[in-house]
């Protein structure tokens, strides 16, 4: 008579395709619940990212607005990227969380449990977008009760909500990999300020042609450019060009690195689990 071996405790047995995604697929649902109840207790943050590029735009369109000529009303040209400046303070909140997640020893204690080792860092992800949602949707509003008036089509407030989460993935998982690589929380914020200060070196607030040259080259080439002149062209009708082409050509290899990156940081970790 013969007894077939035990797995090691921790390690479930080999199982088909379908059960494996199903239970990955239960695990990241758990997770992501779990981000988003930690959204719900930490209301601090969302106001944080939402607060300030709130703040900034009211600043710019009331005081500095009138001396700033954009050919058109300056609210409809700052919007487009305050909603990017929103969008990039909430991506950046993930990587703290992260950092603590790792340092606290909440990812130690995951590690006893028979769960996907990627549903941890879907969690994490998945409330960072809905985060991003709840606060781009009040920059919006506050925007439109101080003027903002697009003329985007149905079509077109769909292809920014594309250029959006593209952009907010990317940023996420970016900030993923640097909450993992970094050693605190306070590290994982300080790596994070040099890609919140992009946009303010971008035609976010000003059109790049009124820069000295030198500075006009950087922002015309940097990342968010782009992305903020496509946003701008789909909600106000403004000329895109290559922007979009551009936006993808940056942040769709952002995405992907970001991704693989943060599964070689996480995997360093030597997590141990059902999909895992």
């Amino acid at each position: 008579m013969t007894t077939e071996p035990l797995a090691p405790a921790g390690i479930a047995p080999a199982e088909g395709w379908a059960s494996t995604l199903r239970w990955a697929a239960a695990d990241a649902a758990v997770m992501v619940g779990r981000g988003i109840r930690h959204l719900t207790r930490d209301p601090e943050t969302l106001l944080l990212s939402v607060i300030l590029p709130i703040n900034l735009m009211l600043l710019f369109v009331y005081v500095f607005g009138g001396a700033i000529d954009t050919e058109g009303d300056y609210v409809d040209y700052v919007v487009p990227g305050i909603i990017l400046l929103c969008a990039g303070y909430g991506a950046a909140a993930t990587a703290v969380g992260v950092a603590q997640d790792t340092t606290a020893g909440v990812i130690d204690r995951f590690r006893s449990l028979p769960i996907s080792a990627g549903a941890v860092l879907t969690g994490h992800v998945v409330a960072s977008v809905a985060r991003n949602a709840v606060s781009t949707a009040l920059v919006v509003t506050v925007a439109l009760a101080t003027g903002f008036r697009p003329n985007a089509t149905a079509a077109e407030w769909c292809a920014t909500a594309a250029v959006l989460l593209l952009f907010v993935l990317a940023m996420t998982w970016l900030s993923v990999a640097l909450g993992l690589l970094a050693g605190s929380p306070q590290a994982a914020s300080g790596f994070t300020f040099f890609v919140l200060f992009l946009p303010y070196l971008s035609s976010a607030f000003v059109p790049t042609g009124t820069m000295p040259a030198p500075l006009r080259a950087v922002a015309d080439h940097q990342p968010v450019t782009p992305v903020i002149e496509t946003l701008r062209g789909l909600l106000m009708g403004t000329p895109i060009g290559t922007g979009g082409w551009l936006a993808l050509a940056w942040f769709g290899p952002v995405l992907a690195g970001s991704y693989l990156a943060a599964k070689f940081l996480f995997g360093r970790r030597a997590f141990t689990g059902r999909a895992g």
